[in-house]
């Protein structure tokens, strides 16, 4: 008879409290991001200094949402030259640790400081130096290598989708055209 009560009390508390809350951010998940944005100011008009990114990474869950996240990135900037657009291209790879510092009770909400290491190549105009008009770029093509501060809001749409706003710093040395850029975007994680 005890048994019997103790099933009917823990059916009316589940009737009583009808949500059930997904675990999330559990050490050991991994999750698949790709993400994507504007760098260097939101610039809609493609005659000025257009910059954009995009990219895709796996992140590795450790205690308390904290995460290992390593992946890869393309960041595209035109530089306006008379009527053409020059475009200054990056191949990064990233390894960093992502540091949940902000979360709601229900775990809806996450917000994430991360530090990333960086390395990669930089070509300015496809390696093309020589412009139509005569003039040749002095950009050189070459190897970067630096950091990146990241600021992540992740707000979980199911259980296994996540829906992800980041603002972004990197400071890459071995650049020719700069060694800030400032990145803005948003992307989705595939948690699995």
């Amino acid at each position: 008879m005890k048994r019997i009560c103790c099933i009917i009390s823990l059916f009316v508390l589940c009737l009583t409290f009808n949500q059930a809350h997904a675990q999330r951010c559990l050490p050991g998940m991994k999750g698949l991001q790709v993400t994507g944005g504007m760098a260097d100011g939101v610039h809609w008009n493609s005659k000025s200094d257009f910059a954009y990114y995009f990219g895709a990474a796996m992140s590795a869950y450790t205690k308390n949402g904290n995460r290992w996240v390593v992946g890869g990135e393309y960041l595209e900037k035109h530089y306006p030259y008379k009527d053409l657009q020059i475009p200054v291209s990056q191949f990064t790879g990233e390894g960093g640790y992502y540091l949940n510092f902000l979360s709601d009770r229900k775990k809806t909400f996450f917000l994430s400081l991360g530090l990333s290491a960086l390395a990669g190549y930089e070509t300015s105009n496809w390696g093309d130096k020589l412009l139509p008009d005569g003039s040749t770029l002095t950009d050189k093509d070459g190897f970067v290598y630096g950091s990146a501060l990241t600021l992540e809001l992740e707000s979980y749409i199911t259980d296994r989708v996540v829906f992800l706003i980041n603002a972004r710093e990197r400071c890459l040395f071995g650049s020719s055209v700069g060694k800030f850029h400032t990145q803005f975007g948003m992307g989705l994680k595939f948690i699995m």
